[in-house]
């Protein structure tokens, strides 16, 4: 049976086969140490949890709930911006509540695009930036993730080649999967850029919380005067308080595209239940205090990571912010790809983590490791991978030999 055009679009999600994969080891006996999938171990606050329990109590709040957010869940939102970014918000017309930040950017891509429209994504990139617009019919112009000197010479000459003339432009700082950091800098060049040629910014943010420099917290695109002409950024409670489960996160900006999304929302959702947007509104009217602690446990995972890693032989660059680490292949691996090299991880080392191809092409050379593992494990998977790699030679004679006979 031929596949229905819009599943016929997507690439393969390569995710997939190492998962099966860390499955099909599991089942037999191995104990895998994972740092492929950036799903928070730590638990969601207590105060946080113990508001939703104190709220759902009230049959009230069981009906349906608001598609673009309780205004006490907007207002709560609009307050961190002004404290956070000193951006000030409209919470009835800059606001909307997404169902986390996948869903909005998803959602965004449906009631911006047009068949055929041109999006600026960065390469490598965080899949649902370039598959929600190619599910929306828009095509992928892939850009450097950079946010250096580098980042628009070829955003220049793309945006003089593309045909029609590109929609949007989408940028990511801190960057998942690289974990670069912009500057302001930087976003007050991305806004020229974008005004010079109409450009719509659509700016994800969900690691704005999660850095490591305490006087260099990352600043939001909005904070540029004149961004809110053409800008919307999305934000998630995911990772800042330790609520994936959660599906809690946010769309802010302009007013005309949060309209946008707000109304294709309206025929598609009618919001997360309302004791977790309730519980949210409690969330991010804290002091700041689960998000500090948050902060430090990612700290201190990548401070072991990157010191047991290299003693290993497996050097991993420290990053500035997220949950993550991006690490180029050990050379003598380079040449298989990162699927591949993924794998190897998986049947010789018990650990998985997450192939850079499935981040875009460009991200081949390298892997992502996500910090959800505490700090024991972490140093267990550096003992796992420098036995790995001490036997490096004798696996990539073995590799080459299985694919010399299939």
């Amino acid at each position: 049976m031929e596949e229905f055009h819009k599943v016929k679009r997507l690439p393969q999600y390569v995710f997939e086969q190492v998962n099966r994969l860390k499955a099909s080891a599991r089942a037999g006996g191995a104990d895998i140490i994972d740092l492929g999938m950036g799903n928070p171990d730590l638990p969601t606050p207590k105060a946080i949890v113990d508001k939703l329990c104190e709220v759902v109590q009230d049959p009230r709040t069981h009906r349906y709930s608001s598609s673009k957010g309780i205004p006490g869940l907007r207002r709560a939102q609009a307050a961190y911006y002004a404290r956070r970014f000193g951006v000030k918000l409209n919470p009835d017309t800059q606001v909307v509540a997404t169902l986390g930040s996948k869903e909005g950017f998803a959602n965004m891509a449906q009631a911006i695009t047009a068949p055929g429209d041109v999006i600026l994504c960065p390469n490598p990139t965080y899949p649902i930036h370039a598959f929600g617009f190619l599910m929306a019919g828009g095509v992928i112009r892939s850009m450097n993730v950079e946010p250096d000197e580098t980042f628009f010479g070829p955003l220049e000459r793309a945006v003089r080649h593309s045909i029609p003339k590109p929609l949007a432009l989408i940028i990511n700082y801190p960057s998942n999967p690289t974990a670069h950091v912009a500057s302001l800098d930087f976003y007050k060049d991305v806004i020229a850029f974008a005004k010079k040629h109409d450009l719509i910014v659509l700016s994800d943010l969900a690691y704005s919380e999660i850095y490591f420099d305490e006087n260099n917290p990352p600043p939001s695109v909005l904070e540029v005067p004149g961004a809110m002409d053409v800008a919307v950024e999305f934000t998630s409670m995911s990772k800042t308080f330790s609520m994936p489960g959660w599906r809690m996160g946010f769309a802010v900006g302009n007013e005309r595209l949060i309209s946008a999304l707000t109304r294709v929302k309206s025929y598609l959702d009618y919001g997360a239940f309302t004791p977790i947007q309730v519980a949210a509104t409690h969330a991010l009217n804290g002091d700041g205090t689960d998000i500090a602690e948050v902060r430090n446990v990612y700290r201190r995972r990548r401070d072991v990571m990157v010191d047991t890693f290299g003693k290993a032989g497996f050097e991993v660059p420290p990053p500035a912010a997220t949950m993550f680490a991006w690490a180029k292949i050990p050379e003598k691996f380079r040449h298989l790809g990162s699927l591949e090299f993924s794998k190897l991880l998986v049947e010789k080392a018990d650990i998985a983590v997450a192939p850079g191809i499935g981040f875009g092409e460009m991200g081949d050379d390298y892997v992502r490791l996500a910090l959800v593992e505490n700090e024991h494990r972490i140093r267990q998977a550096a003992r796992n991978l420098k036995r790995f790699l001490s036997t490096a030679d004798e696996t990539l004679h073995n590799v080459v030999s299985l694919n010399a006979h299939r």
